[in-house]
Order: structure tokens, then sequence, then C-alpha cells
């Protein structure tokens, strides 16, 4: 047996007690902080992993200052005497949600410092991607002060500047003049610390090839939102992921124009698509062949089918009053809209998603809270409903939110799933999502790196400010 020197074995005693301290909270922080301690034990608590196995009953979970490190029947796992004990009897465990399409902005694409990272953690979500950023340098200053510990908030992965086209868009984009000018974006925010860049509706073949050779050359990712350039073309250049599915691959548009977005109302195609079909099932083998990966935003799709939008009191409270009423005039005007063919559509965007998983292929989940209903946080415990009216079963909707959301970024190896080793990022939540899905929204306790978030007291703090900061 090969003997470790004295000094090691102190350094090593030594890390281990340092990463089991309590850390240094800033006031920001602190006054949402309701588990701070070095050893922490959840009890005779319902586990759902990540890994989409079947939910285990009475399980506890230890956690040493960031890590898990025991996870098992509760009676079979040694609680430390040093252990803060937490009954979860009648409570679920999740993963920390992984929220792939979860923006920094709302309405008019102003940027929700404040209010977006407290109410995108209060509903368990703890990382996420920011794809699309309309100011990066605000996305990155405030990914540092979350990991500092200064103010709460999930992890975040900043994406860089939208990669646009000239056509028309949003004017928070800077138009891309051609391929060395993609080349140059990609280059410049690589070095910034971006990870991620989005291309958007209206980029070119050449410009979107030329942004994915830059990026890959700095080790960072493409993913997609797009219309001018189709989801076969793009695995053709080599993109990483492909942002909400079905509604927005425009290659099955009769007469498309390549580099062209077609008109919106040319999108009544989908309503008789069938999702079965060759034409369907060769894009997905594509995608499956060429590892590309696929978030889906069922939340925000939901919004074109207002009549099955479910009224939440939650979205209304976390709203300044002026967008709030806009969004209770939506709620109320959807129990009468019209929108049958938008509802059609709806079911054959989930139905792809079904058929892509059933391929092989990687799917993540992002609420993409943009406008109207869908808010940070809010938006991604619908996807969970979503997916489940989509036909995965709900272990397997949750490991497309965690395991399958930390696979696409290349965090496997430290979030996704509940098991030792893992970093403790956990949601508490009260009931049994497994067989009452909208138990998904009672979170009573989220952890992140270990530390316990009262999840009620982040809610709270966020009421009548989405909009306004």
């Amino acid at each position: 047996m090969r003997m470790i020197p004295r000094a090691a074995v102190a350094v090593i005693c030594l890390t281990a007690s340092l990463g089991a301290q309590s850390r240094n909270l800033g006031p920001g922080l602190r006054p949402y902080v309701s588990v701070d301690a070095p050893v922490v034990a959840l009890t005779h608590a319902r586990l759902v992993d990540g890994t989409g196995a079947p939910m285990k009953a009475d399980q506890t979970i230890v956690i040493r200052g960031e890590r898990i490190v025991a996870v098992g029947p509760t009676g079979s796992v040694a609680i430390p005497d040093d252990a803060r004990s937490i009954d979860a009897t009648g409570m679920t465990v999740i993963p920390g949600i992984i929220g792939l399409h979860d923006h920094m902005y709302y309405g008019g694409m102003k940027f929700m410092g404040v209010s977006y990272p407290r109410l995108f953690l209060s509903a368990g979500v703890t990382t996420i991607r920011t794809t699309g950023s309309v100011d990066a340098y605000q996305e990155l200053n405030l990914k540092r002060r979350i990991d500092s510990l200064q103010i709460p908030g999930p992890s975040v992965v900043v994406t860089g500047p939208y990669l646009q086209g000239p056509g028309p868009g949003p004017g928070a984009m800077h138009p891309l003049s051609g391929p060395e000018d993609a080349r140059r974006m990609v280059r410049y925010w690589a070095e910034e610390g971006v990870t991620w860049f989005k291309a958007y509706t209206q980029i070119s073949r050449a410009d979107l090839a030329a942004a994915i050779g830059e990026a890959h050359k700095h080790g960072v990712k493409v993913t997609a939102h797009l219309c001018s350039v189709g989801f076969r073309e793009a695995v053709a250049l080599g993109i990483d992921a492909l942002e909400h599915g079905l509604l927005t691959n425009s290659e099955y548009f009769p007469g498309k124009q390549r580099d062209i977005c077609p008109a919106v109302a040319d999108s009544v195609i989908y309503y008789g698509l069938d999702v079965s079909g060759p034409d369907v099932r060769r894009t997905i083998g594509e995608m499956v062949k060429h590892k590309v990966a696929m978030t889906s935003t069922l939340d925000v799709f939901e919004l074109s089918s207002p009549s099955r939008v479910p009224f939440d009191q939650r979205v209304l409270d976390a709203l300044v009053p002026e967008a709030s009423q806009q969004v209770a005039s939506y709620y109320a005007s959807g129990k009468t809209a019209n929108d049958a063919a938008s509802r059609t559509m709806f079911r054959k965007s989930m139905e792809f998603e079904r058929a892509f998983v059933t391929a092989g292929g990687l799917l993540g989940a992002g609420s993409d809270p943009c406008c109207a209903s869908a808010i940070a946080g809010y938006g991604d415990q619908r996807n969970f409903e979503l997916l489940i009216e989509a036909g995965f079963t709900p272990e397997q909707a949750i490991q497309v939110m965690t395991s399958n959301g930390a696979k696409i970024l290349g965090f496997e190896k430290r979030l996704g799933t509940i098991q030792p080793g893992k970093q403790a990022d956990l949601v508490l939540l009260r009931g049994d999502p497994v067989r009452t899905p909208a138990d998904i929204r009672n979170v009573e306790t989220v952890f992140r790196r270990g530390i316990g978030f009262d999840a009620a007291k982040l809610k709270e703090s966020v009421k009548g400010l989405v909009g306004l900061r």
C-alpha cells in the first residue's frame, strides 16, 4: 500500500475542512440564505436524481461544503454528528434546473439584472445560459457578482451578442456585413469571456459558417434560432445546437429561398406537416448523427395558443403594474381565443421533440423569458408540465431540464444529477411532482453550491420589479 507523506495528509485535511466552512456571504446575498451550515443532511425525502430513473422514496442526501457526499435510503446513510439535519418528509428533491434558453431581459429587451437572478433562483433554476445577449458586459459583470457570492442568482453561462444578418429585426442587434465581420465579432467576445454564441433569424449561410469556424477555434460553441437557414444546412456547417425546435425550421417551406427567412404568414405549412414523414425524419437523423443538441422552449411557444395558457397569479405579482395589467388582459382574452390552428402546430412541436429524443437526440430545455407571461423561473417550471404533456415521464422531464442541460453545456461531471461528488445544486419541493406535476411550483429551499436559499423571500423581493429592473 502506497504511503501518503504526512505533509500531504495535512494539506488534504485542511482543504476538506475549508470546503466545509461557512463562506463569506455578501450583504446582498445573506438576507435570502436559510441554510449555511458546513454539513447538511436532508432526510426522508423523495428523490428524482436527474438520471431518468424512477423516483426513490425515503432518501437521505448529505452535503459537505459545496459537494454532495452521500445519497441513499434513510437509515443506511451515516449522518455526521456535526450535520444540520432537515427532515424532508413529504418533500421531493430534484437537481437544480439548468435553463438553456433563459434571457436576462424582458419586454423591449430591457436588462433585468435585479429581478431575474432572484426569480430564477426562487423557482429552482440554479444554472442558466443567456441564449442571446443584448448587453454581454452587464451579463459578464452579473456573473462575477453571483460567482463571488455577493448577490443571489443562478450560475450564468454568458452568450455573446446576437449574430444577426442585415434584414429586419430588433434594433439591439449588430447587422453582420459579411463573414469577416462575423469572425471579428466572435473573436472579440470570445476573448472577453463569453462561451456561447447565438445566431439569429436573418443570418446567411456564409456568415454562420464563418462564425462557427471562428468560435470553434476559440473553444466556444454556437447555437441558433434559425429562419433564413434551415436546420440541415446549419448541421452541415458544424453548428453545436439548435433552439426552439420544429417551429423555427424553415426547410419544409415550399419554394424556400436560400438565406431568406420566409414570411410569417407562410407558417401555416406546419399545420399540415407530417412529423413522422421522411423529410422530418431526415432532419432529425442528421441532427442525431452530428450530435447537434436541441433546446425545448415549449412554454414560450404556448403563448401563441392563449386558450391553453394557464393563469398564474405569481406572474402578475412579479410584473410592474402596467405589464401586469397587459398580461391579465391576455389571460382573460385567451379564454375565448380562436387558436385551433396554433394549438395543432404546438402539438406538432411536441411530437417533433419526442421523435428527436426517441431517435437518440440530446434535448435540453429553457423558458425564453422574453415577454407576456413567460418570465424567469416560472416559465422553466411550466416546461416541466409541458414536457410531460408531450409524452415524457416526470422523471424524463426532470432529466431533460437538468442532466441533459449539463451535458449540452459540458458540465456533466459536476452538475445535473444528485450523486456523490457532484456540486450541491438541488431543489427541495413541497409535495410530489411525479404524481402532481404542478408541485414543481412549490419550491421551499434552493441549494446552490451547498448554500440553501429561501425561495419565498426571493420571490417576495421581486414583486412589481419585472419589467423595471
